[in-house]
């Protein structure tokens, strides 16, 4: 048996009257999508972008953290054929197509029309994951705007006025919850790639946690000047919108670092006694351990928290 692999992207856009999906239309009036063979030396993603340029001459822009395999079987002049297939997602900001010889048109459709229309199985679980990707990143993105607003609805304000967003795709099952961004994370707009960052990648990876499927932001999410802790009053002004990002996600668990994260979501004022401990509160799970910023002062802490992130890898698998 022979395999193949492929990749392609989903694109949508948004019309005044939804969103909806771009379809190319083959010769035998069946539906696909912009999609074909990852030559040697490519990439998936850069075989994705090639296949959509050549396809319909469009460039998409990816959505991050969103990626989609399956593999289905087929028949070659009687040999059997495994493909293997992975689909990104794509924003077009032009409802103009031009397509290519290999298709006859194309046709944009909401999900119903697509889920009526698309002949694979494949192809409608895609739309669908999709779909429901599209309306988390849109509500995130709604989010993100009024929290990054606080600053300026606020009467007293010491915090930078920089939004740090989190980070991650927006079904993740577990999100990593920090105190608050450190001054590269305010430069930069991105949680944890300071010192403190490439040290919880070291202990993510050792754990056989990929961060790239976790969701990583902070109790927090603007930096408190010379890196002192948040107060009560910033924690509370802040917690709002926490919830209605960690309601969007919904993860299975939150992973508390550090002691404000910890006392925060469950009024716990130690992490010694507590690490690599779960706690359920309103029906969600939390995992406790300690900040990677502490496991950098202290070798102790870092071998704890280190254990941590494996005990928490086998509650997963569990």
């Amino acid at each position: 048996m022979r395999n193949e692999f492929s990749s392609g992207i989903i694109v949508y856009k948004h019309f005044p009257e939804g969103l909806k999906f771009l379809f190319l239309i083959k010769r035998d009036e069946n539906l696909d999508m912009p999609k074909g063979h990852i030559e040697k030396g490519e990439s998936e993603i850069v075989a994705a972008m090639r296949e959509t340029k050549e396809e319909c001459n469009a460039i998409p822009t990816i959505v991050p953290f969103f990626k989609k395999q399956t593999r289905y079987f087929f028949y070659n002049n009687k040999n059997k054929v495994q493909k293997h297939l992975t689909m990104f997602l794509g924003e077009s900001k032009d409802d103009k197509i031009r397509i290519s010889h290999e298709h006859k048109g194309y046709v944009w459709l909401n999900m119903a029309d697509a889920l009526k229309r698309s002949k694979y199985t494949a192809t409608r679980a895609f739309i669908s994951d999709a779909h429901e990707y599209v309306q988390k990143l849109d509500r995130m993105k709604k989010i993100n705007s009024d929290y990054s607003n606080l600053p300026s609805n606020s009467r007293k304000w010491d915090l930078s006025r920089n939004f740090v967003p989190g980070e991650g795709p927006l079904n993740a099952k577990v999100v990593l919850l920090g105190q608050a961004p450190g001054q590269k994370e305010d430069v930069a707009a991105r949680p944890f790639i300071g010192r403190s960052g490439m040290l919880l990648d070291k202990m993510l990876n050792n754990a056989k946690l990929k961060r790239s499927a976790l969701y990583i932001t902070s109790t927090v999410q603007f930096f408190p000047p010379k890196n002192r802790v948040p107060t009560d009053e910033e924690i509370e002004l802040c917690r709002p919108f926490l919830k209605r990002q960690l309601d969007l996600i919904n993860p299975k668990y939150v992973v508390l670092m550090g002691l404000v994260a910890t006392k925060t979501m469950l009024d716990i004022n130690a992490i010694d006694p507590n690490h690599s401990k779960t706690f359920e509160r309103d029906g969600r799970n939390y995992f406790v351990t300690f900040h990677p910023a502490a496991a950098l002062r202290f070798q102790r802490i870092e071998v704890l928290m280190q254990q941590d992130f494996i005990n928490f890898k086998r509650i997963l698998g569990k």
